[in-house]
């Protein structure tokens, strides 16, 4: 998940540098989603594995 995130920003950077605004703009946003939603799932994935490592 966090390769898409890293395309999306690359797609942003080449967007930016050749004078699209616009899509720049929407695919750092999209780069931002699939960040803090890979973030989540890491940190969710983290707890149940703590959870059931201890055995409870």
């Amino acid at each position: 998940m966090l390769s898409w995130a890293i395309f999306f920003l690359i797609v942003a950077l080449i967007a930016a540098v050749l004078g699209f605004g616009g899509i720049a703009g929407t695919a750092v946003s999209i780069a931002k989603i699939i960040f803090f939603v890979a973030i989540a799932l890491f940190l969710i994935s983290a707890v149940v594995h703590l959870v059931r490592g201890r055995g409870v």
